[in-house]
């Protein structure tokens, strides 16, 4: 499944000319491309899919969203965890390798 997730932004740089930031997402640290969000500034969250950062959101969201994807165990790529049951899954075929 593909997910946009929220992260706080650390850090604001350039990079070939494009804006760039390093987000934090559940204790990890990533570089994302900021060109869709310009005006997001460095302890903003905005949501990230694929490298990008797609728009901003209120802190409070962004909890309420790690919370909900935590809960549906969608964090473990983040985290290095592996997802509740993901073994289970593969077994009977319903995650891909």
């Amino acid at each position: 499944m593909c997910l946009a997730i929220p992260g706080l932004l650390k850090e604001r740089f350039d990079s070939a000319g494009l804006p760039m930031g390093r987000v934090a997402f559940a204790g990890l640290s990533k570089e994302v491309c900021l060109v869709y969000v310009p005006e997001a500034e460095i302890g903003d969250y905005v949501v990230v899919h694929v490298g990008f950062a797609i728009s901003r959101i209120d802190a409070a969201e962004a909890q309420r969203t790690l919370q909900l994807l935590d809960e549906l165990g969608e964090m473990g790529e983040l985290t290095g965890e592996p997802e509740p049951g993901a073994s289970e899954k593969k077994e009977r075929g319903d995650a891909l390798p």
